[in-house]
């Protein structure tokens, strides 16, 4: 039987939660009113008001059974388990392209969490798998897209 668990840190656990909850007490209030006046107005078959706030409630409904999914298969990794220095879900993690100098700042994430732009990927990528158990100073061979990338870890430590 295969695992279909998502590994997700606390914050990421809590944050779909908030989703569900506002979805749930907020957006789908909204759109359940929105459906009732529009049936209160008459003839449904050509209301397209009522069709459009149905469809808006639908949209709803498969967007929070999609987040109870996760919720349900989530598996929340705690991010205090391994040590400080090592590269792990929920660490931050300083890289130096060894080609470039380039420098990045990414942390590993679970499943719903990774946000690109603020540097939060997910610990399934490659290149956090490339890095998973990796200490300050170890220099590791990362095949991307675009070729061969030799990285040096500079830093390892929990996000601010």
């Amino acid at each position: 039987m295969q695992d279909d668990r998502i590994p997700m840190t606390r914050k990421g656990y809590e944050k779909l939660k908030a989703e569900i909850d506002r979805l749930r007490n907020e957006e789908m209030l909204e759109a359940e009113k929105r459906v009732a006046a529009a049936r209160a107005e008459g003839d449904l078959r050509e209301n397209a008001e009522y069709h459009a706030a149905r469809e808006t409630l639908a949209l709803i409904q498969e967007k929070l059974a999609q987040l109870y999914d996760k919720l349900r298969r989530a598996k929340i990794v705690d991010t205090e388990d391994s040590p400080p220095d090592v590269v792990a879900m929920g660490r931050r993690v300083v890289l130096r392209d060894l080609d470039t100098e380039e420098i990045e700042t990414y942390t590993l994430v679970g499943l719903g969490e990774e946000n690109y732009a603020e540097g939060k990927i997910l610990v399934s990528s490659p290149l956090a798998q490339a890095i998973l158990g990796k200490r300050k100073g170890d220099q590791v061979t990362f095949q991307a897209p675009m070729g061969t990338i030799r990285l040096e870890i500079v830093d390892v430590s929990l996000p601010e």
